[in-house]
């Protein structure tokens, strides 16, 4: 299998890899996606189909791996079990990016299965660089964290979001996965302007994009997705051009998902977005 990058769709757009594509992508001898991004959980305990799939897909692309089960923000230990399993597969297949979310998912003995936000404030900023720091010595690599999107906030919180990001990016050496969506779904239910976000952003330090289609319900935004991209997300992704062209972009896509050609348009057309900006 082979991708079918031209000067257009270059190698720095990717898609998720979902198992209801595992027999599109089986019997494709040619693909627009230029990489893929795997839920680690997804893979790392299983050697059946996913990762029969996921080894045949990482000979001819690359491989990221985005976690949900870190739980970075948590004030109980590390699971170092899954820590250790995650290490493990991380050397086996050699993902060119990892990361997870900045977010706690609940207890070790009580997961939630959520992403579930903090307070920003100073203490939440000393802990999660305490931990970032302890979490990338053991992988011995830095690490992407995504922004949430972000349902509830916290009283004590003493800093907006993009605050606590920008200086958690100073005080560690991890790097920032960048949601759009997650930004923009924020930006509308909370009431700021997307802008003040991007703009304490070092961009330098922003390893990877996620871009998806979200859903909205009694006048608010839902991150699920679950459709294609709508203008407002565009408009933020040729904001992040004019700062820096080259960052890998994934399209998510993770309900009501469609067949794979569905989310190649979606990258293509970010593909000329970019195109028609550096002209």
């Amino acid at each position: 299998m082979k991708n079918v990058n031209g000067p257009l769709l270059t190698n720095i757009y990717g898609v998720g890899l979902r198992n209801v594509h595992f027999s599109y992508l089986e019997q494709s001898h040619q693909i627009a996606a230029g990489w893929f991004e795997i839920i680690t959980e997804n893979f790392f305990r299983t050697k059946g189909r996913p990762r029969t799939v996921l080894e045949k897909l990482r000979k001819d692309f690359p491989i990221s791996c985005h976690g949900v089960s870190l739980s970075i923000a948590s004030y109980e230990d590390f699971d170092w079990v899954y820590l250790n399993d995650v290490k493990n597969f991380f050397a086996e297949i050699e993902p060119c990016l990892i990361s997870d979310h900045l977010c706690f998912t609940g207890l070790r003995q009580n997961n939630l299965h959520n992403l579930l936000p903090f307070a920003y404030n100073e203490e939440n900023l000393s802990h999660l660089s305490s931990r970032i720091h302890q979490v990338q010595e053991f992988f011995g690599r830095k690490m992407g964290f995504e922004n949430l999107s972000a349902y509830f906030d916290y009283k004590n919180s003493t800093m907006t979001e993009w605050e606590f990001i920008r200086e958690l990016l100073k005080k560690t050496d991890c790097n920032l996965l960048l949601d759009l969506n997650n930004v923009f779904v924020n930006s509308y239910n909370h009431g700021f302007s997307p802008d003040d976000f991007l703009k304490a952003i070092d961009f330098e330090k922003v390893q990877q994009l996620h871009m998806a289609g979200y859903s909205e319900r009694e006048n608010f935004y839902f991150d699920t997705h679950s459709n294609p991209l709508y203008p407002q997300l565009i408009e933020l992704y040729k904001k992040v051009i004019h700062h820096r062209n080259d960052i890998p972009v994934l399209y998510e896509w993770d309900e009501d998902i469609p067949e794979f050609p569905v989310l190649e348009q979606q990258i293509i057309k970010l593909a000329e977005v970019r195109a028609e900006l550096s002209k």
